[in-house]
């Protein structure tokens, strides 16, 4: 698993590409899995954090039990022009309240909220270009793997 630095730092140039589409839009849809283990989702925003990608919810809501219980998730960019962007990795719940301030910008929110940042395992892109399906694909500690379909 890496941090979202990681992930810039070893392929810098697909990096930016997915941040852009994360910044180009507020909402994106979260996968979590439910204690049954069947897929949920649900809306969130991101926010890149110093190292992290990370996102919040309010107290108590399903989507932040979901990932309390189990970590897992994917991240799917607000579809638009510019590519198909999505993330998975576990989701570690940020406790210490100082580290958690910087998650606000505006202040705590009423009635508290959970944080958390994402520990990536996989990062892709899938664009359209030319006639052709193209698949950029990161993972931790390897280089980017390019799929091209037509």
């Amino acid at each position: 698993m890496a941090t979202w630095r990681q992930f810039e730092q070893e392929a810098p140039e697909l990096a930016e590409r997915i941040r852009e589409r994360f910044t180009a839009a507020d909402t994106h849809v979260l996968a979590t899995l439910r204690r049954d283990g069947s897929p949920r989702v649900s809306g969130t925003e991101i926010d890149f954090s110093g190292p992290d990608l990370a996102f919040g919810s309010m107290l108590n809501a399903v989507k932040a039990r979901d990932l309390r219980r189990d970590g897992r998730c994917a991240i799917h960019a607000h579809p638009a022009e510019g590519g198909d962007a999505k993330v998975a990795g576990v989701a570690v719940e940020v406790t210490d309240p100082e580290e958690k301030k910087t998650y606000t910008t505006g202040g705590e929110p009423p009635g508290g909220f959970h944080a958390f940042r994402l520990e990536l395992t996989e990062a892709v892109l899938t664009s359209v270009e030319g006639d052709e399906l193209v698949i950029r694909l990161w993972r931790p500690g390897n280089p980017v793997k390019v799929l091209r379909r037509t």
